[in-house]
């Protein structure tokens, strides 16, 4: 089946031909006939499967007809939770639509010029792409004017509400036209988000195409043990001079780690250059131009690019900093594999890293294979041959079939993810096991363990502060502590409460409570 058969112009076809598209996706054949037909959407959909394309297309056939209403807003609204995704979806439609009159796209987003975009919002356009923020300040300077709207589209919901912008979309929705058509798009379906299709949604067709566990079969998924930072910065250096590495893009937890990391493989030699939300949006905008152009062969990124980069060259997704959330290592390795094409996905993990692991095989449902590089093996790995495929556990502690211990159980019989390891993490014989265990390994060692017995003295001579006798014995109340709080900032007017001056000093304390020395 190709796109002429779903119903869309002669025009929409040969656009989206000339993009490369000959045969529409599962997410497409489902969502572009309902959407044509005028139905609310909710659709879920994995990362790379086409969902663009899926809500665009059956819009742009919407403005093939002209708006009986004459006036100056948007026809199609899309609201995004980044800039990236933002410039993506524009950049789309633009690809799309060029065929079409009537088919002009604006992009408003944050780190862009108001001056700029109050230019772009005076002249004609028909579709409006937009980040929630922004849109909101254009909203309120009355700027845009929603009289016309037909078609309200939210690309990758469950995002927005995670950043925090449900009450900026319940504001946008109120100024909305009540008979517009929806189309929710989003990766899950439940909690906050079900909450907030209930409202948004009139009757809504339900589609599932895949869901984010889904197994990604086109990605290969490895998993590479480091001892150290160090360690993990040889290992990150020597999978980037791999020929095979046509394109990559290396995922840090924070803004200052992307910086550093940046002039780190920049120093090395590497075409490196970094992204995330401290930079404005030119500078953005060149270096997602770059990486499209094939000028740029690393890029290293935060998860605000996660979800806004379709680029078919990157061969490649690393994870050097493992994600706080489960959900967001599916769509990080969704930047590779993109279009049917192969990829490959390779985190690299501490030992701290293990119920961040853990969690990630829970929502994948899939293990972590263990890799090796020749020459920088660490000094304990994870035992591969226990690590077998299969379903969740009833236990809920990791995935495989068979018998040992498995990566993700809670106290394995040793190797990555022991608690602590003698000698240091691997060291010593029998790396990655212990070489013994603490009797007693609730209670913390003993800071004092192992001083001399001058030590221990200096120790057992210094004065405890719960033996100490208040300075005035007789203000002791059935709570020592607090007197004896009270006694020492009584002329200082500080302490536990604040303010105490001398009107209490001297005096007994008979009949104060607790709460009201506090």
């Amino acid at each position: 089946m190709d796109f002429a058969s779903l119903g869309l112009s002669e025009h929409i076809v040969k656009a989206v031909n000339e993009a490369g598209y000959t045969e529409p996706t599962s997410v497409q054949l489902a969502a572009i006939p309902a959407a044509l037909a005028g139905k609310d959407l909710v659709v879920s959909s994995q990362t790379g499967s086409g969902k663009t394309a899926a809500f665009m297309l059956p819009s742009l056939q919407r403005l093939t007809i002209e708006s009986p209403l004459k006036a100056r807003g948007p026809r199609v609204l899309v609201l995004t939770p980044t800039r990236e995704l933002a410039v993506q979806v524009t950049d789309a439609t633009k690809r799309y639509g060029k065929n079409l009159r009537y088919a002009k796209a604006v992009s408003v987003v944050g780190g862009m010029p108001y001056p700029v975009q109050n230019k772009l919002l005076s002249s004609p356009y028909e579709i409006l792409v937009a980040t929630p923020g922004r849109l909101m300040d254009q909203m309120n300077s009355g700027r845009i004017d929603f009289g016309r709207l037909e078609i309200l589209i939210l690309d990758e919901a469950d995002r927005m509400l995670d950043m925090g912008f449900v009450d900026d979309i319940e504001a946008i929705v109120a100024k909305l036209p009540a008979n517009r058509q929806t189309l929710f798009f989003s990766a899950t379906l439940d909690g906050q988000v079900a909450r907030m299709m209930q409202r948004l949604l009139k009757d809504p067709e339900r589609i599932e195409i895949d869901s984010a566990q889904t197994r990604h079969e086109n990605i290969e998924q490895r998993l590479l043990v480091a001892d150290d930072i160090s360690h993990k910065n040889r290992l990150l250096d020597g999978i980037l001079r791999d020929v095979g590495v046509e394109q990559a893009i290396v995922f840090t937890a924070t803004k200052r780690d992307a910086d550093a990391l940046t002039l780190n493989l920049e120093s090395q030699g590497h075409s490196v250059a970094a992204l995330h939300g401290d930079m404005n949006q030119r500078m953005r905008t060149r270096t997602l131009d770059q990486l499209r152009r094939g000028h740029l062969r690393v890029l290293i990124a935060t998860d605000v690019a996660a979800r806004g980069i379709d680029v078919r060259s990157i061969s490649h997704v690393i994870n050097y900093d493992l994600p706080k959330v489960a959900a967001d290592y599916v769509h990080r390795i969704g930047r590779t594999g993109r279009g049917g094409s192969n990829g490959i996905a390779i985190s690299l993990a501490e030992r701290r890293d293990v119920r961040l692991l853990r969690a990630i095989e829970r929502y994948t449902r899939q293990p972590l294979a263990v890799h090796t590089m020749p020459g920088l093996e660490p000094r304990s790995t994870m035992p591969a041959d226990e690590r077998r495929p299969g379903g969740p556990r009833r236990d809920g502690r990791g995935f495989g079939g068979g018998g040992g211990a498995r990566f993700g159980d809670k106290r394995p019989s040793g190797g990555f993810g022991d608690k602590r390891p003698a000698g240091g993490f691997g060291g010593g014989a029998g790396a990655g096991r212990f070489d013994r265990e603490r009797r007693d390994d609730s209670r913390p060692a003993s800071p004092w363990a192992g001083q001399s017995e001058g030590r221990r003295d200096i120790r057992d001579a210094a004065p405890r502060r719960a033996d100490s006798a208040p300075r005035h014995p007789e203000h002791r109340t059935e709570f020592p502590h607090v007197a004896k709080r009270s006694s020492n900032h009584q002329n200082s007017g500080g302490g536990f409460g604040g303010g105490r001056s001398s009107e209490f000093a001297g005096k007994p304390r008979a009949g104060r409570t607790f709460n009201r020395d506090r």
